[in-house]
């Protein structure tokens, strides 16, 4: 490797829990999932999308589907099962995603009760 970085592996998906859930026809609730994180092109594509030409408001819709990788049994994610998710679980997912994908966005500085000591712990770990 160029940046001698071998052996560390890059963490690529996170798992989450919605706090609502997604109901199916079926009515099965699917409340865990994974989500990746996003390429240059997930940000991208969506862009030429009609529906987010027409609403630049759906690109979050479009742009989730493409990086929800797995929600309960439903593989793959669609921009019509994003749509139906509450708005509290649309708006964790967003948070998550940005929090994803910004650089050093998953970590979080915190202090040590006992001691004091302050560390950044990664939010996003499972």
């Amino acid at each position: 490797m160029v940046d001698g970085d071998r052996g560390a592996a890059l963490q690529t998906e996170y798992a989450f829990s919605l706090p609502c859930g997604y109901e199916d026809e079926s009515g099965d609730l699917h409340r865990t999932g994974v989500m990746r994180m996003a390429t240059a092109l997930d940000e991208v594509q969506p862009l030429s999308d009609p529906r987010v030409q027409a609403n630049a408001a759906y690109v979050g819709i479009v742009l989730l589907s493409r990086v929800i990788t797995r929600l309960g049994s439903i593989k793959p994610v669609t921009p019509s099962i994003v749509e139906r998710l509450f708005a509290a679980d649309f708006a964790y997912l967003q948070k998550m995603y940005v929090q994803m994908n910004e650089v050093g966005g998953s970590l979080a500085e915190t202090q040590c009760p006992g001691c004091g000591s302050r560390f950044a712990v990664d939010v996003l770990a499972a």
